[in-house]
């Protein structure tokens, strides 16, 4: 099973080069293979700031979206599996080696970072939308999903595969949502990891803009539904009791 010298740390940033260092500083406090900085076509300074704290940069000539940042990173880790986080500093690298961890004892499963679990500390405009969306993507996964847009994830090769072929060829924020529905479609379901999210004063603004991004994950979901017969089987799944959202600490 993997140890922290078989993982790839990724990080998708775009324009980050505020807070990209301290973020690559936190996370190689661990001895993680590599710390894997993919620069999203930014404009500023993010690739030179994740290169001088040590990580190893990859970068795309303009900016082609979250999804194809991710799929970029799979594809370079070197790393027997991923670790993603996001760039802006909203996931405390402390909390990778329990996402690790959770992995280890489950491996089938697609581990996801869960900061729904902590309402109170949660934007409530983004709360909302982010439970709306997990409505339609639990029920096209078949199963509850505690947190749809988390990119706080551990990404086993097998789903790293999945990825790449072509399952979910979405290329920007569309993707995290459509990545859990085709995991699920192979028997990958999630399992989270209630987790903090941090959302600093004077912090830079969401790249998830709210209403088009949520619209066009609706659209994606309502598309898979429709071909398959609108699954009314994985809404009964996602909505009966015995499926609310399985957390690592109820799989002790």
């Amino acid at each position: 099973m993997a140890e922290p010298g078989d993982v790839s740390v990724v990080i998708p940033a775009f324009n980050e080069e505020e807070g990209i260092a301290a973020v690559v500083a936190e996370v190689r406090a661990r001895p993680w293979r590599e710390v894997l900085v993919v620069d999203d076509g930014s404009t500023d300074r993010t690739a030179e700031r994740a290169a001088a704290a040590g990580a190893r940069v990859v970068r795309h000539p303009y900016n082609k979206g979250n999804g194809a940042a991710v799929k970029t990173g799979v594809r370079e880790a070197k790393g027997a599996v991923v670790l993603l986080m996001d760039g802006d500093g909203q996931h405390d690298p402390a909390d990778l080696p329990r996402l690790l961890a959770a992995w280890r004892a489950h491996p089938g499963r697609l581990v996801i970072g869960s900061r729904l679990h902590g309402r109170a500390a949660f934007p409530p405009s983004r709360w909302f939308g982010n439970r709306f969306a997990c409505f339609w993507i639990s029920w096209a996964a078949g199963h509850t999903i505690a947190d749809s847009q988390t990119g706080l994830r551990v990404y086993p090769r097998s789903v790293m595969t999945l990825a790449l072929d072509g399952g979910a060829p979405s290329d920007r924020f569309t993707f995290e949502s459509e990545i859990l529905i085709e995991a699920a479609a192979h028997g990958h379901e999630t399992l989270a990891v209630p987790v903090a999210g941090r959302y600093p004063e004077g912090a830079r603004r969401s790249h998830y803009r709210g209403v088009v991004d949520t619209a066009r994950i609706v659209a994606m979901v309502a598309g898979r539904l429709v071909r398959r017969g609108l699954y009314l089987q994985g809404l009964w799944r996602s909505l009966r009791r015995g499926s609310l959202p399985r957390t690592a600490r109820d799989t002790k």
